[in-house]
């Protein structure tokens, strides 16, 4: 029996989830190192799976299954695609830089607090989420994922509500009612998107009689399952309300820019940068991949839905005061790009959505995280509270400059490449959706350059003369990720290289072929 590298993948963090918790109150220090050990020690199972990965091999590998609950025709059973290693190895990439920039988020609140904050239990619970996410990338069975794909929910919700941002301009008081708005508001949307799909995932076994996704695309293939048409599409529009919550697309986005406002900027990464990504892996997995008919009917629609998030998410990032929140408004405009991508049904534009999953992290990561670290020395959010930063903190705003550069996908830089691929790809098809899409690309421009400009240049305001500049542990947690941001930007093709394969299988699922070119390349 081969070691199962996939179970292990998602068990490290999990069981490094119970030890964290289980260290003693008085050492929080040891529970940070803890939770950091462990998230590099799932790193490099991620890198061995990267590794073993063979991307001209079978469609899903490494595969696992074993019986679990018989009688319901649920397995445990798990197995990677291209799509999946790439976004397994973005996730595990991710959380420890996580954890070390949330080194101090969960420390004591200053004395006299009404408030504790359980240290041990705020890098346990990134952890859980991590498990739960990686999982939720491998699974094979529908059952399986849908277990995990509501499991993560818990976890955050008290990530958000109980751990929140210390910088408030309202006192303590109404910053824990806005952080228990914020938490109950993700936790009853992502739930509400849960049992509509809850409701499919019943279906979808009374019509195929099991929840394999591999059997299942077998079955159709050989004609054995015939599902009726409005069957199909019933049941792709409850797995694909429930993904679109979680995306967010709109108009089921409104959960997202309260959360990340609330979060410590660490946990807002976790949510747009890790946990959102699950909503569109999904979509490639099992929307297009059980229900292609009902894909192909319903893209039109959801084109549009793409296009709204990327025009409405940019302009209301123009006009917002609060870092976080424009921040967040940005990212709803680029899953926009991402979702348009998916449904463009070509080569091009799946190949490039994919991309674009692994690119957003990174680069929300940087700009996020930098966000964080300002607002942390300034004790406010809002955009108008800061002034001349870069002539007092100049590597901060330098980082913070790539990372705002990257959002608007300046060529050169990792998001750039994914998002020309986007708009190659919905172009071919769908030139219309193409052209407004790309009013996108302008406002990302107007929103970053402003936010820029208005925080780090001009007059230095007294109330930022005295802010210290990037620190060691600080500047450990960003400048990997901005290297990162220009190696993919010159040279992405470790990752195309491992994602086409599986784009191509997605695109037989629904029997799509890329556009003719209306002029010939010469010979």
């Amino acid at each position: 029996m081969s070691f199962p590298l996939l179970t292990a993948t998602a068990a490290l963090p999990a069981i490094g989830a119970i030890a964290t918790a289980a260290v003693p109150a008085a050492r929080r220090t040891a529970a940070k190192w803890l939770a950091l050990l462990f998230s590099l020690a799932t790193l490099v199972l991620a890198i061995t799976v990267l590794v073993r990965f063979d991307p001209d091999g079978d469609r899903y590998q490494l595969t696992e299954s074993h019986a679990w609950i018989a009688d319901f025709g649920v397995r445990y059973e798990l197995g990677v695609d291209g799509i999946a290693v790439a976004l397994i190895a973005l996730t595990a990439l991710l959380i420890p830089f996580i954890v070390l920039a949330g080194w101090h988020d969960a420390d004591p609140l200053e004395t006299g607090s009404k408030r504790w904050r359980p240290t041990q239990g705020f890098f346990a619970l990134i952890l859980a989420v991590e498990a739960m996410v990686i999982i939720s990338f491998e699974a094979t069975d529908v059952f399986l994922f849908y277990i995990f794909f509501e499991a993560m929910l818990i976890p955050m919700y008290f990530l958000i509500g109980g751990f929140g941002d210390r910088a408030h301009e309202h006192g303590e008081e109404k910053a824990a009612t806005q952080r228990s708005y914020a938490a109950v508001k993700f936790l009853l949307y992502n739930l509400a998107g849960g049992l509509i799909m809850l409701a499919a995932v019943i279906g979808l076994y009374v019509v195929a009689g099991n929840f394999s996704l591999t059997e299942i695309a077998a079955a159709r293939a050989d004609g054995s399952l015939d599902m009726a048409t409005s069957t199909e599409r019933w049941l792709f529009l409850g797995f694909f309300f429930a993904f679109a919550v979680k995306a967010p697309l709109w108009p089921l986005h409104t959960w997202l820019p309260n959360a990340m406002q609330e979060s410590t900027a660490p946990v807002a990464v976790l949510i747009t940068a890790v946990v959102d990504k699950v909503g569109t892996f999904a979509m490639l997995r099992f929307c297009l991949g059980l229900f292609p008919e009902a894909s192909k009917w319903a893209t039109p629609v959801i084109l549009v839905l793409a296009v709204v998030s990327i025009i409405y998410g940019a302009l209301l990032a123009v006009g917002q005061r609060d870092i976080k929140r424009l921040i967040a408004y940005a990212s709803i405009s680029h899953f926009g790009f991402i979702i348009m991508g998916i449904f463009a049904m070509t080569s091009q534009g799946q190949s490039g959505a994919t991309l674009y999953m692994v690119n957003h992290g990174i680069s929300t990561a940087v700009l996020m995280l930098i966000a964080g670290f300002l607002i942390s020395r300034r004790g406010s959010r809002l955009i108008a509270d800061y002034g001349g930063v870069q002539k007092v903190a100049p590597v901060l705003a330098g980082t913070f400059l790539i990372g705002g550069l990257a959002t608007l996908s300046l060529p050169g830089l990792a998001p750039f490449v994914s998002e020309f691929l986007v708009l190659v790809g919905t172009f071919t098809r769908y030139p219309v959706i193409g052209i407004i899409a790309t009013l996108g690309i302008v406002l990302a421009a107007l929103y970053t350059l402003v936010l820029y400009q208005r925080t780090m240049t001009g007059p230095v305001k007294p109330e930022v003369v005295a802010m210290p500049d990037l620190r060691v542990r600080e500047i450990a947690v960003v400048a990997p990720l901005v290297v990162l941001l220009v190696f993919l930007g010159v040279y992405p093709k470790p990752v195309t290289d491992v994602v086409n394969p599986a784009v191509k299988h997605t695109m037989s699922d629904v029997e799509k072929k890329d556009p003719r070119p209306e002029v010939e390349a010469a010979k």
